[in-house]
């Protein structure tokens, strides 16, 4: 597959201007298999997929990578153990539960490379630190520095090397008739094997919101639904570019009630009440499994064969989220997600 992407602005006239000198493509092929077992039951499934992605950037100056030009190179594999046993229907579980687990793994390339990542490391932050400091004063960096930093990390992360470990785990009792509750928690990890390489600024975990563009293709990015909040405002920002960074740990829990109007096979129809709760950290030695933002909300769901599920929720945020002009605001209040094609 290939995705190619290129900057845009906006005139004045409402005119999209799209500068094609610029421009960030995705170049992947993967290749997959998995497996119904009858051990340790019947409800297991085990998955193996190996996959490609060479990501090339052109003039891409976006705040989301330190280089603008090069390529950086994805060749993994991903390992998946899954057990579902609920029912008896697909689109409104009463009993039983589903859980996953999905371990990604890239080659350890620093084991195997005679560069010095260390002083590649070193040098990206003294950078990074001289740019934090001229922009307190108003300047930024020179044209040869900016040209260095970019150099720089282009080589550290030539070759991605990480590895990726998630788990998801929902519940379904029934309790009364109709009336079922869906527990649900969540983990995710993204992790290195040399400190010296440091954490890549691909295959992070952007939290908060309805959870749309879960696939999304950019940067190889997973967005994680939080509902109360907007879009992906759960997520570390770099304090310096005010860009999101994206999450290298984050959790989630959420409890769900939901009670069908009507589950006939042209059209199902249910209603639900949920608490949800959730952070990401950009760090493993700054997460904190409790430190959660909170939110409580209602909705609808509809399934229909021909247009798949489509669905609303309303859901109030108790917490402030985590950008920068969201700091003092207080709560994030009342907010209104769409829903499209996604089971919840």
């Amino acid at each position: 597959s290939r995705t190619q992407q290129f900057l845009a602005s906006f005139s004045g006239s409402g005119r999209v201007q799209v500068n094609k000198d610029q421009q960030f493509s995705i170049t992947g092929v993967s290749l997959g298999l998995a497996k119904r077992v009858q051990w340790p039951d019947d409800f297991f499934t085990v998955s193996h997929s190996l996959s490609y992605q060479l990501y090339s950037f052109q003039n891409y100056r976006t705040g989301l990578f330190n280089f603008g030009n090069g390529n950086s190179n994805s060749l993994a594999y991903t390992f998946g153990l899954s057990r579902s046993s609920a029912g008896p229907g697909r689109i409104y579980p009463i009993t039983g539960s589903i859980f996953e687990v999905t371990a990604k793994f890239t080659p350890p390339y620093s084991l195997f490379s005679d560069k010095d990542f260390a002083a590649l490391k070193d040098r990206s932050e003294e950078l990074n630190e001289l740019r934090t400091q001229r922009a307190l004063v108003g300047q930024g960096l020179t044209d040869q520095e900016r040209t260095e930093l970019e150099q720089v990390d282009q080589e550290r992360f030539r070759w991605l090397e990480y590895y990726k470990i998630k788990f998801k785990g929902d519940w379904y009792t029934r309790i009364v008739d109709k009336l079922v509750l869906r527990t649900n928690a969540e983990f995710g990890f993204l992790g290195n094997y040399n400190s010296d390489v440091g954490k890549v600024p691909f295959e992070r975990f952007f939290l908060g919101g309805d959870g749309l563009g879960r696939n999304f293709t950019l940067d190889g990015r997973e967005v994680i639904q939080l509902r109360g909040y907007e879009n992906n405002s759960l997520t570390p920002v770099d304090p310096l570019t005010g860009q999101q960074e994206g999450g290298i740990v984050y959790n989630k829990y959420s409890m769900e009630l939901r009670y069908p109007l009507t589950l006939k096979p042209t059209a199902s129809i249910y209603g639900l009440a949920f608490l949800e709760a959730g952070n990401s950290f950009n760090n493993f030695q700054d997460f904190r499994p409790f430190q959660l933002k909170r939110s409580a909300g209602v909705g609808l769901r509809i399934f229909m064969p021909a247009f798949g599920l489509l669905g609303i929720d309303f859901g109030y945020g108790f917490d402030e989220d985590l950008r920068p002009q969201s700091a003092g605001t207080g709560p994030s209040g009342w907010q209104t997600h769409f829903i499209i094609g996604q089971q919840f």
